[in-house]
């Protein structure tokens, strides 16, 4: 058998999330589907970050295993074949034994796009959250240096249970930056891992912070509470893009 890491891109509008439920499609149902035409062999999949329905990905990572004969520049265009137009495989390569994308990464990366103007977006409406009241992204950013670093992220936690429920709330924030490009500010969260629903907790706060009806000393007290109701509301999935996955022992905190 040999192990391999793929590099996966989706829209995830149309997906009940990554993970494999009994009803809906899942992208990890998709790709096991498309590689057990491509190489005959019924193949478990095993994603970095099991994203929520309707969040999407340009840096998914994945590992599976296959005993295929398949040359492995000819596997990502055998697998791309059997799979949906909302999915698609940017890279594949052999990796050591025992690699597992979600045990054996170091961090994960995800964007949240706002659109903060007056009309709806129409072309990018899958991919954003429009708020129409004035955002100060400036301010957004200097609060959320206050979520850097290691702490208790139990005021961002969604509601989890059975084996998605955490031991810990605790997790490393390596960076987190709004960066406004006209209507469209974008939030960049990077850490060690996630908890669910984490990243649109804390954009869901950061507005709040933007619209000023939160300072940076009332972000720091709701940090601290470890009370997820006095955080803001969980924004919207398809905002959400997880962009990138890494494995090395060291965070490049200038991102790609």
């Amino acid at each position: 058998m040999t192990t391999f890491r793929a590099i996966v891109e989706y829209d995830g509008t149309d997906f009940s999330g990554f993970q494999i439920q009994s009803s809906g499609r899942t992208i990890q149902g998709e790709l096991e589907a498309a590689i057990q035409r491509a190489t005959g062999e019924v193949v478990r999949v095993a994603g970095a970050g099991r994203t929520d329905a309707g969040v999407h990905a340009i840096g998914q990572v994945v590992s599976f295993e296959t005993s295929t004969l398949l040359p492995v520049d000819r596997i990502q265009a055998a697998i791309n074949r059997w799979l949906p137009f909302d999915v698609a495989v940017r890279e594949v390569a052999r990796t050591e034994p025992g690699f597992h994308a979600r045990y054996s990464a170091r961090g994960r990366e995800y964007v949240y796009t706002v659109w903060n103007g007056d009309e709806r977006p129409v072309i990018d409406r899958r991919y954003l959250y429009h708020c129409r009241q004035p955002l100060d992204s400036g301010a957004m950013q200097v609060a959320a240096q206050i979520l850097t670093g290691c702490h208790d992220f139990a005021s961002f936690a969604g509601q989890a249970s059975g084996n998605d429920k955490p031991d810990d709330t605790i997790r490393t924030v390596h960076r987190i930056e709004c960066r406004r490009d006209r209507e469209k500010i974008a939030i960049v969260v990077a850490a060690d891992a996630f908890l669910r629903h984490m990243v649109r907790n804390i954009v869901g706060t950061l507005i709040l912070v933007g619209r000023g009806s939160l300072s940076e000393s009332g972000l720091k007290e709701i940090l601290e509470s470890r009370d997820r109701r006095r955080a803001g509301r969980t924004v919207p999935p398809q905002g959400l893009c997880l962009t990138r996955v890494w494995y090395d022992a060291r965070f490049d905190v200038k991102g790609v």
